[in-house]
């Protein structure tokens, strides 16, 4: 009897699913394995990749049905390998590409269904050079539904999608047509194109369903941004540097870090920040591919040697920015006067990014913050610190970074953007208090609330900078209202603040608990996202110089506003417990709390 070739490739098709024993959980894998979410302006693409499985031979490695042969080839030992190891017609394994190198041969396909490749699902094998299996590894799928082969979807309006959505151009390059495995089983056909965009050195390989239109798949050609930095968590050097990749959230940066959605750098320059010493062309370049700022800091030179200063340059970009992302988050954003060179049509004056002077000349044992009006960039001077030997480098302790960085941010939201509003001596000593708060803020990784000391690296103190650790126990820190009596410099007085900040901090986060997320997500419920919810809204309520007494009831009308008074009570107990109850006035305590609150 003669079929036809349809029949017969429809027949193994049943039977090559039936018989997969490798094939990817699809709703069990975790999301950390097999997916990667891309979000561009307002385009979200959650695109899915198969959990591989992988096998390893040893030293010698095994046999593949045709190591018997004289010659190798392969082409054929791989894809006969396959088909015995997974038990798969060779109809299914299309062989795509191999090398050699000194102790391999390697070889890699990818699975098709009726003459169509499945773009993620691919297989690789290692041969040595007796050639011999050494290792194999597969993500080859058992689909439950495939499409025609027949497009309904011109390639023509795929690419104006693509281009549409992910603002670029096509470049060109020859467009396919291939399968996508999606985390539901089934397979979608889709016009494989690359889209481009010179400006932004954006570079993506777009899947657009052939049947639908919409972007099911995205890959992105540009290597991701990494720095090696003292993650925003952590406080001074000894803590460890760790390479973040990705960092930037773009919700906030949604041009990433180093753009300004119109000019692409590869050096510590973007919309947010730009981090330099001596002159602003003095920045620091990536290391390696594209936007990998990898410098290690060490500590055995002075910082002026120049993979510290490289260091101090990457480090205060990272941390710049990531304060912009996450105060962009809980509301300082463009209309609110915030940090940028491009507002993206968003409100707000723009021409502002930040401006960081590392191992600034100007002085020493210090750092500064000058904050213009909104449409004039803020200056960030870091000092080096001439306390130890070698000297070491403000730039490197995330706490001085974080703290100068919020003066910037309290005095554009008090009083509406004319960074005018914070020039009494109490104003400015609660301004030093929220730079110290916010900075711990950063830093909290759990529902504990451990005493927190700042400037310990740069002084090599474990006592740090302030007069006492920030804490719930009198006994440790016995700062209260009534101290402003005797206290007459702006950061003695934001001790003060910060103290009972880190009190209110406390008790939120005892009533609502913490949430781990409240970096990147500012819909969390925990004590610690309320918190700055509360911080950054208070300080648009409050008015211009505002006093404890006024910046206390911001707070209280804050959480009115935001959370319904739901915090009512907790927020005036922690107050009235360092002598900011209700009857508190001219510097003097008082520990009660209104009648409604138990």
């Amino acid at each position: 009897m003669k079929f036809s070739s349809s029949f017969f490739k429809s027949v193994l098709l049943a039977i090559v699913f039936a018989t997969i024993v490798s094939a990817a959980p699809f709703m069990g894998s975790l999301k950390h394995t097999s997916t990667r979410k891309h979000s561009i302006r307002d385009l979200v693409v959650e695109s899915f990749y198969p959990e591989s499985s992988f096998e390893t031979f040893g030293v010698e490695g095994i046999t593949h049905p045709l190591s018997a042969r004289d010659e190798f080839d392969v082409k054929a030992a791989t894809v006969s390998f396959i088909q015995s190891r997974l038990n798969v017609h060779p109809d299914t394994v299309s062989f795509r590409t191999s090398f050699e190198n000194d102790v391999a041969h390697h070889a890699y396909v990818e699975q098709q269904v009726n003459g169509v490749t499945i773009a993620n699902a691919v297989a690789n094998v290692a041969f040595n050079k007796a050639n011999q299996v050494v290792s194999f590894g597969s993500s080859f799928v058992n689909s439950t539904s495939v499409p025609s082969t027949t497009p309904s979807v011109s390639l023509e309006d795929a690419i104006s999608t693509a281009e549409s959505q992910l603002s670029g151009k096509f470049n060109e390059h020859p467009a396919t047509l291939e399968f996508v495995a999606k985390k539901d089983g089934s397979l979608a056909l889709t016009h494989v194109v690359q889209i481009q965009n010179d400006d932004t050195g954006a570079w993506y390989q777009a899947f657009v369903d052939a049947h639908s239109g919409e972007i099911v798949q995205l890959t992105d050609f540009v290597a991701k941004a990494s720095y090696l930095v003292l993650p925003i968590t952590k406080e001074v050097p000894t803590d460890g540097f760790e390479v973040v990749t990705d960092p930037q959230n773009i919700a906030a940066s949604p041009a990433g870090w180093h753009s300004d959605g119109t000019t692409t750098t590869t050096v510590t320059a973007g919309n947010n920040v730009i981090t330099f010493k001596g002159l602003q062309a003095n920045t620091t370049t990536e290391s390696s591919a594209v936007l990998n700022f990898i410098n290690p800091q060490d500590s055995t030179q002075a910082p002026t040697a120049q993979v510290n200063i490289d260091a101090a340059r990457t480090n205060t970009f990272y941390i710049v920015n990531t304060v912009h992302d996450i105060s962009y988050l809980y509301g300082f954003t463009e209309p609110s006067f915030n940090f940028q060179s491009n507002n993206f049509g968003k409100g707000g004056a723009g021409n502002d990014r930040v401006t960081v002077s590392v191992q600034d000349a100007a002085g020493v044992n210090n750092a500064d913050f000058a904050t213009p009006p909104d449409g004039q960039s803020g200056r960030m001077r870091m000092f080096l610190w001439t306390l130890t030997n070698p000297f070491r480098d403000g730039a490197l302790e995330n706490d001085i970074v974080v703290h100068e960085n919020t003066h910037g941010i309290t005095n554009r939201l008090t009083g509406g953007g004319t960074a005018a509003c914070l020039v009494t001596l109490e104003a400015q000593g609660l301004g030093e208090g929220w730079s110290d708060a916010f900075a711990e803020w950063t830093e909290q990784k759990d529902a504990t609330i451990p005493d927190y000391i700042l400037g310990q690296y740069v002084t090599n103190n474990p006592a740090g900078i302030r007069s006492h650790p920030y804490s719930t126990d009198p006994a440790v820190n016995p700062l209260r209202y009534s101290s402003l009596q005797t206290l007459f410099e702006s950061h003695a007085i934001g001790e003060v603040w910060a103290n009972m900040l880190h009190n209110v901090y406390a008790a939120l986060v005892g009533v609502h608990g913490f949430s781990a997320t409240a970096h990147t997500d500012a819909t969390t419920t925990g004590g610690n996202t309320v918190f700055l919810h509360i911080f950054f809204d208070a300080l648009s309520l409050q008015p211009c110089n505002p006093t404890f007494l006024t910046a206390r009831d911001a707070w209280i009308q804050a959480d009115a506003i935001r959370f319904g008074g739901a915090n009512f009570c907790t927020l005036w107990t922690a107050f009235a417990s360092r002598g900011l109850g209700v009857n508190a006035a001219n510097h003097q305590d008082d520990s009660s709390v209104p009648a409604s609150c138990p």
